[in-house]
C-alpha cells in the first residue's frame, strides 16, 4: 500500500492541495491507531503483490497474515480473484511490462515527498498507473484522481520508474475496486501540470498562515477534532460556541453528537422509506446491496457437479459456486448457468453519483396503479 511522508503522499495529495493548512494541524495529532479495515487492506495488497511479483498461485497464499488479519477463501473469492480478472481485461494478451510496489519520489523538485505505486506498467505508447482499492465502503472515482496523478508524476521523476513513461503519448490511470474497474486516459502534459500544482500546495503548506478549507477532502483528515474550520461548522450546527477545549466541553459536545447521530440516522431512514414508496428524493436513489451467487437448488447442483467429475463436497458442505468454478477450471469445464443465481440481500441508500443502477420499486408502483383502477 502507498506510504508517504509527513508532508504529502498519494493518499493525502487531495487534502493538501485543497487545504494546505491541514499539514501543520495533522503534525500536531498523535498517530492514528490502525483498524481492522486498514489491516485487511494491507494484507490484500501484500497478497496481490506477492502473486504478481513471484507468479505464485493465489491458493498457495491462503493463511497468509498481517497483524490479526488472515487471508481466507472468502477474501480470495471476493477480492483477489476479481482483481486478477480485472487485470486480465486490462492486459488480455499479457503484453504489458509492469512492476509492483515501486517506490517513487520527486527528488529535488519537491524534497521529502515520496510514495509507493501499487502497479506501474507500459503497453505500447501508453503508461499505466494502477491502484488497488479493497475497501467496500467508499466508491473511488478515477477521473482526475489526485492519488494516481501523484504516483504518475513522482514516477516520471524517479529514475527507476522512467521506463514506464519515456516516449509515452498517454497515461492511463486505473482503479480496481472489486467488482468495479475504472479507467481514465490522460496525457503526460496533464501529469506535469499536476506536479506543478502539487509543488505550489506544498510550498503554501509551509507558510505560517496556510489556508484551511473544508470539503470532502476532510473525510480522512486526522486533524478534524482541532480544525478551526470544522469546529466552527459544529458550533453553527449546535448554536453554541467553544470557549476553551477542555474535558467538560468535550463531554457536553458528545451529548450533542449523540443527538446529531440519531437525527442523521432517522433522516436516512426517512429518505429510504420515501424512495421505497416511489417518492423521488433529489440526488439520492436506492441501489441493490452486493449480490452473492447462490445455488438455485443444492441437490440439483450436487448431482450436476458430480456428473462433471468433481467432488461437490467440502467438509460435509456443498462447495460454493466460486469454489466449483475453480475445481472445473483445470478440466476446462464451465459452471452451468442454470445452477446459480446472483441474489442481493436487499437495497440501500446511495447518492446519484454511485455507479450502481437504481432499483425500480415495481411492487409499490404496481400497487399504486391498481389502486387507481379500483
Amino acid at each position: 500500500m502507498a506510504s508517504h511522508s509527513l508532508i504529502v503522499g498519494g493518499s493525502t495529495a487531495k487534502r493538501v492541495m485543497n487545504c494546505p493548512g491541514s499539514v501543520t494541524l495533522v503534525s500536531k495529532m498523535p498517530p492514528s491507531p490502525s483498524s481492522t479495515y486498514a489491516d485487511k487492506g494491507t494484507l490484500l495488497h501484500n497478497v496481490i503483490s506477492e502473486i504478481l511479483d513471484t507468479d505464485c498461485t493465489p491458493q498457495s497464499l491462503l493463511g497468509m497474515t498481517y497483524k490479526k488479519e488472515v487471508f481466507t477463501q472468502d477474501l480470495l473469492d471476493e477480492k483477489i480473484l476479481p482483481a486478477l480478472a480485472a487485470l486480465d481485461t486490462i492486459d488480455p494478451t499479457g503484453a504489458m511490462e509492469y512492476a509492483v510496489e515501486t517506490k517513487v519520489h520527486f527528488g529535488k523538485y519537491i524534497p521529502g515527498v515520496f510514495g509507493s505505486a501499487d502497479l506501474l506498467g507500459r503497453l505500447g505508447n501508453r503508461s499505466i498507473v494502477l491502484d488497488w482499492k479493497f475497501g467496500d465502503g467508499v466508491i473511488v472515482e478515477v477521473e482526475e484522481n489526485p492519488q494516481l496523478m501523484f504516483y504518475a508524476a513522482a514516477a516520471m521523476r524517479t529514475p527507476e520508474a522512467q521506463w514506464a513513461f519515456d516516449g509515452a503519448d498517454e497515461v492511463e490511470c486505473i482503479i480496481v475496486q472489486p467488482p468495479f474497474v475504472k479507467r481514465w486516459v490522460t496525457t503526460p502534459k496533464r501529469i506535469k501540470q499536476f506536479q506543478s500544482e502539487l509543488k505550489r500546495a506544498v510550498k503554501a503548506s509551509e507558510m505560517p498562515a496556510a489556508a484551511l478549507r473544508a470539503g470532502d477532502h476532510c473525510r480522512w483528515c486526522a486533524a478534524k477534532p482541532i480544525c478551526p474550520v470544522m469546529t466552527g461548522a459544529v458550533d453553527r450546527a449546535l448554536q453554541t460556541q467553544i470557549a476553551n477545549l477542555d474535558p467538560a466541553f468535550v463531554g457536553a459536545y458528545l451529548k450533542n453528537a449523540n443527538l446529531l447521530e440519531s437525527w442523521v440516522s432517522d433522516l436516512r431512514a426517512l429518505a429510504f422509506s420515501m424512495l421505497e414508496k416511489g417518492v423521488k428524493v433529489p440526488e439520492w436513489k436506492l441501489v441493490a446491496k452486493k449480490s452473492t451467487r447462490k445455488w438455485l437448488d443444492e441437490g440439483a447442483a450436487a448431482v450436476a457437479l458430480t456428473a462433471l467429475t468433481i467432488d461437490p463436497w467440502k467438509e460435509a458442505e456443498l462447495v460454493s459456486p466460486a469454489q466449483a468454478e475453480k475445481l472445473l477450471k483445470p478440466l476446462k469445464q464451465a459452471l452451468p448457468d442454470d445452477l446459480v443465481a446472483s441474489i442481493s440481500s436487499g437495497t440501500t441508500l446511495a447518492p446519484e453519483s454511485d455507479p450502481r443502477p437504481e432499483v425500480l420499486q415495481i411492487g409499490q408502483q404496481l400497487t399504486a396503479a391498481l389502486s387507481k383502477l379500483m
